[in-house]
């Protein structure tokens, strides 16, 4: 059994919130003891109180400012952070990095208290830099990699991530291939009836669905898909579009002539058993992002035997390979989709064979089970070996 701070993200629901969530809960399920440290009391300027209790095994850290991509913390936060370790006394702290000022702090503070630290690095990418979203994405990596050549691990989702951070100087030794993973048991293709699954019907209606389910961003690339769809023939079949971001209100006004019949803006949806059902139902999922890590929307997808067609930046495209999905390039993607959409529409039973691999390709490389064995090891072998 492996005492593991876990630094990461509750709130606002976004793909770190998920992966931190689904992680710890199956640790635990495994005999670990968790301490979640997060970012959830806004500061109070008149406040010197710690935020968290003696007996507590998780920790609120103040903050200044959260969103779903970075978090500006208070300046007692450091301060808290210290006195938490130092009380809890874990065995590792595994910081699934939030994209914070406080992360290019963790490795001294983790060196002066003796505990060994793991960071997950989550940004998004795109190896090949064909893009302006690209060229910021990359000066975030840039920025980073100092700072993670002190970290103990890091655990990277691919081989083009690991390259990448291999080159900015993170040393070789140090980086460690994990790929995001999905409990098949619950993203799983329906089966037999289900009063949950109804409701999202009915309310969905009868056509045929398409899916975007995500964050709703520039780099997220929704506008090529939606100028795709405006402008393909897709009788019987809707769009819906799940999720919210600084976006979403551009988007709905640009593209407010589209009828609820092709499409609906479902808007955020933080409840489990409603995102599988709308998963499940849909018949095709699009992810037509500039830049991405390795998407959880993705493998969600998959596992639930839905098709897929994806841009291939990040590791989106690895994980679509052996015909597990469509994978197209970043560059132009409303061209391409303009192209794939009809067929998609045209063929109802190539896309069920294209869930079905997909769901395979997920039973053989992207389940939760396989990416907690591979943590586990990671865990013991620090542990035993910090600085022998």
């Amino acid at each position: 059994m492996v005492h593991i701070a876990w630094l990461g993200k509750k709130s606002p629901f976004c793909g770190n919130v998920t992966y931190g969530n689904s992680t710890t809960e199956e640790l635990k399920k495994r005999g670990h003891k968790i301490s979640f440290i997060h970012f959830d009391n806004p500061s109070s300027s008149n406040s010197s109180k710690p935020l968290f209790l003696a007996n507590d095994p998780d920790v609120s850290l103040p903050y200044l400012i959260k969103s779903q991509v970075y978090t500006i913390p208070s300046p007692r936060a450091e301060k808290e952070l210290r006195l938490s370790l130092e009380r809890l006394k874990p065995d590792i702290v595994h910081a699934s990095l939030t994209l914070s000022p406080l992360d290019f702090r963790l490795p001294e503070l983790c060196n002066e208290i003796n505990i060994p630290l793991i960071g997950t690095f989550h940004p998004p990418f795109d190896a090949k830099n064909r893009n302006l979203t690209a060229s910021t994405q990359q000066l975030t990596y840039q920025l980073y990699a100092p700072s993670l050549a002190k970290f103990d691990r890091v655990i990277t989702f691919s081989e083009p991530q690991k390259n990448v951070l291999e080159k900015l100087g993170v040393p070789k030794e140090k980086l460690i291939i994990i790929p995001n993973g999905v409990d098949e048991n619950i993203w799983r293709p329906f089966c037999g009836k289900n009063k949950k699954h109804d409701q999202v019907k009915n309310k969905l209606g009868n056509e045929r669905i398409f899916l975007y389910m995500g964050r709703i961003a520039n780099e997220k690339n929704i506008e090529a898909l939606l100028r795709s769809w405006r402008q393909t023939k897709n009788n019987n079949c809707k769009l819906v579009i799940v999720g919210d971001g600084p976006m979403k209100p551009t988007l709905e006004n640009s593209f407010s002539n589209l009828s609820n019949e092709k499409l609906i803006w479902w808007g955020a949806e933080l409840d489990l058993e409603t995102r599988v059902a709308i998963m499940q139902i849909a018949e095709v999922f699009f992810l037509p992002s500039l830049v991405e890590g390795l998407s959880l929307s993705l493998l969600e997808a998959m596992s639930t035997g839905t098709a897929c067609v994806a841009t291939d930046a990040g590791a989106d495209g690895e994980a679509l390979d052996n015909g597990a999905g469509i994978v197209i390039s970043t560059d132009n993607v409303a061209a391409q989709l303009k192209t794939i959409i009809p067929i998609m529409v045209e063929h109802p039973s190539f896309t069920k064979d294209l869930g079905q691999k997909a769901r395979d390709r997920v039973l053989e490389r992207y389940t939760i089970t396989k990416n907690i064995n591979s943590l586990e090891e990671v865990y013991v072998d620090l542990k035993d070996n910090y600085r022998n």
